[in-house]
């Protein structure tokens, strides 16, 4: 190994330049034994140096005072660089010439002597950080060249910016000249986008920032100077897709247009609708590709395509579940709107989706389309629904409290099991509390029974009741049918025919002893309504019209075997008057048909008076009174109310005039009519509108109340 040693020894005695590279040779041969062996031959040794130092010196030019005048002058003094620096933030420099604006003269102002410098500016107390914003630059923001755009789009632009610009969200005010002109450059940035996004694709902004002579006199300005280019065009419409049923689906629902402006927004848009269009009409795994939008930069038009994959047309077939159930698959097909071999429409898939939600029974619930790969003629083949369910939990608490003259003070409280008896079969546990008015009841009641939206009830119950008109003990035994709206299913026909049994021991004037005495009825019959809703709101509407018919063939047994029908007609109407003012309306006739007043137990008589119906009256305190004062009921009646309730955010007022009165005769009299007026506060909650009302009777009598009151949820009609 001599021989590679004295050829590091060679390298390092030929200069400097060759230390390094001797020194990687070093280790490389040093290294590596089988290169050792090999190293036994002698490599030629050079004993001059590479580069002569006689030569490398005389390559290096000389500087002399001759060649460069720069190098060899004096520095400039302390005192002269802070002057220049004052003269450049005034706007000159030393020799009288103009600096460009913009420049920030905090940053060229001199440091402070050391000594003066009492603390760090980190290490200030909060009260001298609390000055910091007189510091503060003002300025105020100015567009330049949207003019250039017509009106509306120019409209459309100054809300966007405005909404997003980061010099608006800076309120005027910032740091330092640094700061605006980053608050700047974002916001070149921000209308490059929003002006792309309304079809200027090569806009030219530019920004600049207009400093006061005085600066002290007044703000600087923030200036985007614009000029939106051509507003670009569709040229041409492509679309790529497989054939489709009908075979313009696609084209009929893109709204795009060859000439008018390329517009995000729009694009956007149409692209939705054609996403939603193809599940309408049987394609529930269609799906859009990326569209491509390309631009002529010379022409300001460009040509889009959007591929479309339609894949296979499906029908219904059929449905699986699973997760935590809540029922199984066959009440689910109860609840769909559609049947197997039907065309999938997603719209009818939704119907389901709400109709599950509608059960109240789930925390979580899906519905989604599944190829089955099975044929079903035409081109098409069947899709399975797959819902994957969460059930809830099943059991609620509820209550209620209202109070009315007349009525006093009532609680109502429920507790419900809406999954105890499986599919939708509830149990219903009620109670009512009240100064005049109390109970106990229990109801089964069966959701989507047998069909959608159908309801199946039983219901038992006891109840006192204490009147002016009457006392009663009663106990009821009744069974429902009905197609009723819910908060979630407002439908515009609706049902119900049920039959009920009851008995009751009750007070009545007795005209042959003068008194009251407590009676026995026993009461049997059937029930039948009818109601068309076209309101657009179940709770609170503002528009349309309702109408409701209610028949009740009944028969009294007492002293002997009296059968009536009792018949009632009702119909409401609302009116927008402006978006927060709207009329609304109500007619109510009542008749009783085929019986004496005094066979007719007391309960089962037509009362008018109270929050439901005559506001500014007690309770059932209108129509004929018995000799000791207490209102006997009639066997006919009329109702009617005018409101006018404006709506500012969630509370409202309303005024109100009320008319009514119930007659001994089995039709309405439309004599002695009487009035009551009024006003009211509402409260506008998601379950409904929490309503307090008070109203004073017209032409008050000696024995009737100044005023009334009542308090209830939803309005009064």
């Amino acid at each position: 190994m001599a021989e590679p040693t004295d050829l590091f020894s060679a390298l390092v005695r030929s200069g400097p330049a060759s230390v390094l590279v001797g020194a990687v040779a070093a280790s490389f041969f040093s290294s590596s034994p089988a290169l050792a062996q090999v190293s036994n031959v002698s490599p030629p040794v050079r004993e001059e140096p590479i580069v002569p130092d006689r030569e490398f010196d005389a390559a290096i030019p000389l500087l002399g005072p001759d060649d460069d005048q720069e190098l060899n002058a004096p520095l400039e003094s302390v005192e002269a660089f802070e002057r220049r620096m004052v003269e450049h933030d005034k706007g000159q420099d030393a020799a009288g010439e103009t600096v460009a604006p913009g420049q920030d003269a905090e940053l060229a102002a001199p440091l402070a002597p050391l000594d003066q410098v009492a603390e760090l500016p980190s290490a200030l107390p909060e009260e001298k950080h609390a000055a910091a914003p007189e510091m503060a630059v003002a300025y105020h923001t100015r567009l330049e060249g949207l003019d250039a755009a017509d009106e509306q789009a120019e409209a459309d632009l100054l809300a966007t910016f405005n909404a997003l610009s980061a010099l608006r969200k800076g309120k005027g005010s910032a740091g330092n000249l640094a700061m605006i002109r980053a608050r700047l450059a974002e916001d070149s940035q921000l209308l490059q986008t929003i002006l792309a996004a309304q079809g200027w694709y090569s806009p030219a902004i530019r920004s600049r920032i207009d400093v006061p002579k005085d600066k002290a006199g007044g703000e600087v300005v923030a200036v985007l100077s614009v000029d939106p280019g051509p507003r670009y065009a569709f040229s041409e419409i492509v679309i790529e897709s497989a054939p489709t049923d009908p075979p313009d689906l696609v084209q009929r629902n893109l709204g795009l247009r060859v000439g008018e402006p390329i517009l995000a927004d729009r694009v956007l848009a149409e692209e939705a609708r054609v996403a939603v269009a193809l599940p309408e009409n049987g394609y529930p795994f269609a799906e859009l590709g990326e569209r491509d939008i390309v631009l002529d930069r010379d022409k300001g038009t460009g040509r889009y395509v959007l591929p479309v994959r339609p894949g296979p047309r499906g029908r219904f077939k059929g449905f699986t579940t699973s997760g935590k159930l809540a029922f199984g698959a066959a009440h689910i097909k109860v609840l769909s709107r559609f049947a197997d071999g039907d065309l999938y429409d997603s719209r009818k898939v939704d119907d389901l989706r709400k109709a599950l939600v509608a059960t109240g029974l789930f925390s979580a619930v899906s519905v989604e389309p599944q190829r089955t790969g099975q044929a079903a003629g035409d081109g098409t083949e069947y899709v399975t629904l797959a819902v994957q369910q969460e059930a809830g939990p099943p059991r609620t608490i509820a209550g209620t409290i209202g109070y009315a003259t007349g009525q006093g003070l009532t609680a109502k409280a429920s507790w419900t099991h809406r999954n105890l008896f499986r599919p939708e079969g509830a149990l219903i546990l009620q109670g009512v509390a009240g100064t005049q008015e109390q109970g106990l009841g229990a109801t089964f009641r069966r959701a989507n029974a047998g069909a959608r939206d159908r309801t199946v009830e039983l219901t038992i119950e006891a109840l006192r009741s204490d009147y002016d008109a009457y006392d009663a003990y009663t106990g009821r035994i009744a069974a429902r049918i009905s197609r009723d709206s819910t908060p979630l299913w407002q439908k515009r026909l609706t049902y119900a025919f049920g039959v009920e049994a009851l008995a009751t021991g009750e007070t009545d004037f007795d005209p042959a002893t003068g008194a009251r005495a407590r009676k026995t009825y026993y009461v049997a019959g059937a029930n039948g309504q009818l109601g068309l809703d076209r309101t657009d709101d179940l709770l609170n509407p503002t528009r349309g019209y309702r109408l409701t018919g209610l028949v009740q063939p009944e028969a009294t047994l007492n002293k002997g075997f009296n059968p009536y029908v009792r018949g009632r007609i009702e119909g409401s109407a609302y009116q927008p008057v402006t978006e927060a003012l709207v009329l609304a309306g109500r007619v109510r006739l009542g008749t009783i048909q085929g019986a004496d007043l005094q066979d007719i137990a007391p309960s089962r008589r037509l009362y008018v008076g109270g929050g439901g119906s005559v506001r500014g009256f007690g309770y059932h305190a209108l129509g004929e009174v018995a000799p000791d004062g207490r209102p006997t009921g009639g066997r006919s009646s009329a109702e009617a109310s005018l409101e006018a309730r404006y709506r500012f955010g969630y509370y409202g007022v309303v005024a109100f005039i009320d008319a009514g009165q119930a007659w001994r005769e089995t039709t309405p009299q439309f004599s002695d009519l009487r009035y009551g007026v009024g006003i009211g506060g509402r409260f506008y909650t998601n379950f409904g509108p929490v309503r307090v009302d008070i109203a004073t009777p017209l032409g008050r009598k000696a024995d009737e109340a100044r005023f009334n009151v009542y308090v209830s949820i939803g309005q009064a009609f």
